[in-house]
């Protein structure tokens, strides 16, 4: 892998201004036609790892993602290029570097020019730029008070409050879509979408946003997210906003495919890049893109969302000038990232349904609506009650075993739903989302079997993990 440009030259390295050099696909990721050396082997795979903790089994890529020794290194060049001459690097290397990312970004999502993206932290960042939008049309008359927001009930935890903190706060009414789980089909997600939309047009209301996720964080679902915008655009949705946070890297991702008015997704989750890094896309000819605004306001402000992204005061912007580095990494893969994803989806089932079958339980969710994480659900008798039950369960499995796994307590059913059980008749209450990535191996699911396995020959139920059945004790 060559090593980043010096700062005068970072220009030339930028690639064409619409966005598509020729190195990269469109729509499903960059193209494996042009690997720079052979397919990477299981030793490169371990070495490009190897600062992992080898203590630990680590079947939860959702959460933070990874990033490969190789981009790692290409990072600190682009940090120690700063350190060693700040004002070079800020006139002369930091934005062509931005432009070149961006770039990258808009070949493999099937963007239409490179000034459709936006470089962000974080997929947070983005749902704050889109909903600080809203919060705006409200507060400036655009919008009446009582206008609808629309949003899944499984959205993510920190997008629901920047929802409430933005839009609801500034008049807005929020309408959440109650979604099944387990979840048979996506028929039966996109029935309760139409229910919630019809709820939220009531009376003549207007709905003025709808936030979709595309993979829901937890519990964890694929949404049929090309139908349910269509549902939008018939129905009269002023403006939908998917979020993708875990999408690129486990799902195809076509943005315009999609046809979503802003779509974004972190690239440190399943794109290997290192933290934090997100991209949001908006179409270049929709009046609103000249609209939006950074939160953080800084010298670039007016300027348009990119370079107002690109510049929000001193602080590292390494991460996001190695997206080029992170596609030379996938493409090392048979496949490229299409590889990738195929051989993570069918490692994930294949775990999914042994952990399954070892606790006699089942997956929270058909394969088709799994992408490279599964909902597996944890045996009944193990009595989680709470969200406190299962973060203290995540956290003794992390102690306790060395193990790191998310679990889900499943607290609401759609009306109607019976709540699922195992096969010795207790209800399931608790579910392991699990999460493969390249460097994943099959005894990292075989200790969490066997840690599940042993608390349940031991009799263990949550309860005596709670604070006052300790004291008790």
């Amino acid at each position: 892998m060559a090593s980043d440009p010096p700062p005068d030259d970072a220009a030339a390295a930028a690639p064409a201004a619409n966005g598509h050099d020729n190195d990269h696909g469109n729509g499903n990721g960059p193209s494996p036609a042009k690997r720079p050396r052979a397919v990477i082997s299981a030793a490169e795979i371990r070495a490009e790892f190897a600062h992992h903790d080898a203590a630990v089994a680590r079947v939860n890529n959702g959460s933070f993602g990874c990033c490969p020794a190789s981009v790692l290194d290409a990072q600190a060049r682009w940090q120690r290029l700063f350190l060693a001459q700040p004002d070079a690097f800020y006139f002369h290397g930091l934005q062509q570097g931005v432009v070149r990312s961006r770039a990258a970004v808009a070949a493999a999502v099937g963007a239409g020019d490179v000034s459709e993206v936006s470089l962000v932290d974080n997929a947070t960042t983005a749902a704050a730029i889109v909903l600080q939008h809203a919060a705006w049309s409200f507060a400036e008359g655009r919008f009446a008070r009582g206008d609808a927001v629309l949003m899944l009930h499984y959205a993510y935890g920190a997008v629901k409050k920047s929802i409430h903190a933005y839009v609801a706060r500034a008049g807005a009414t929020v309408v959440e879509v109650p979604l099944p789980f387990p979840v048979v089909s996506a028929d039966a997600i996109i029935a309760e979408f139409r229910a919630a939309l019809a709820v939220a047009k009531e009376g003549g209301r207007r709905v003025r946003l709808a936030v979709i996720d595309h993979i829901t964080s937890m519990p964890s679902v694929v949404i049929p997210v090309k139908e349910l915008v269509a549902i939008c655009r018939e129905e009269g949705v002023d403006k939908v906003f998917v979020d993708a946070a875990h999408s690129i890297g486990q799902v195809p991702v076509d943005v315009r495919d999609i046809g979503a008015d802003f779509y974004t997704s972190n690239l440190h989750k399943w794109f290997f890049c290192p933290p934090a890094v997100a991209f949001l896309h908006t179409r270049k000819d929709d009046p609103i893109a000249s609209q939006l605004h950074h939160p953080v306001v800084s010298h670039e402000y007016g300027n348009g969302l990119p370079m107002e992204s690109g510049w929000i005061g001193t602080r590292d912007y390494s991460a996001q000038l190695v997206v080029s580095e992170a596609i030379d990494f996938v493409n090392r893969f048979e496949g490229g990232i299409e590889g990738i994803r195929s051989r993570n989806h069918e490692k994930v089932i294949e775990m999914g349904k042994m952990l399954a079958e070892a606790w006699g339980t089942f997956l929270g969710s058909p394969p088709e609506l799994c992408g490279s994480m599964v909902m597996v659900g944890l045996p009944g008798c193990l009595g989680v009650e709470s969200d406190d039950d299962a973060m203290r369960v995540r956290t003794m499995l992390r102690k306790d075993f060395q193990v790191e796994v998310p679990i889900y307590y499943n607290s609401r059913r759609v009306e109607g739903q019976e709540m699922a059980k195992d096969k010795s008749g207790d209800p399931v209450t608790g579910y392991v989302r699990i999460s493969h990535q390249v460097y994943n191996v099959r005894e990292d699911y075989e200790r969490l079997r066997d840690a599940i396995n042993k608390l349940v020959s031991e009799g263990f139920t949550s309860s005596k993990l709670r604070p006052s059945e300790k004291q008790e004790a």
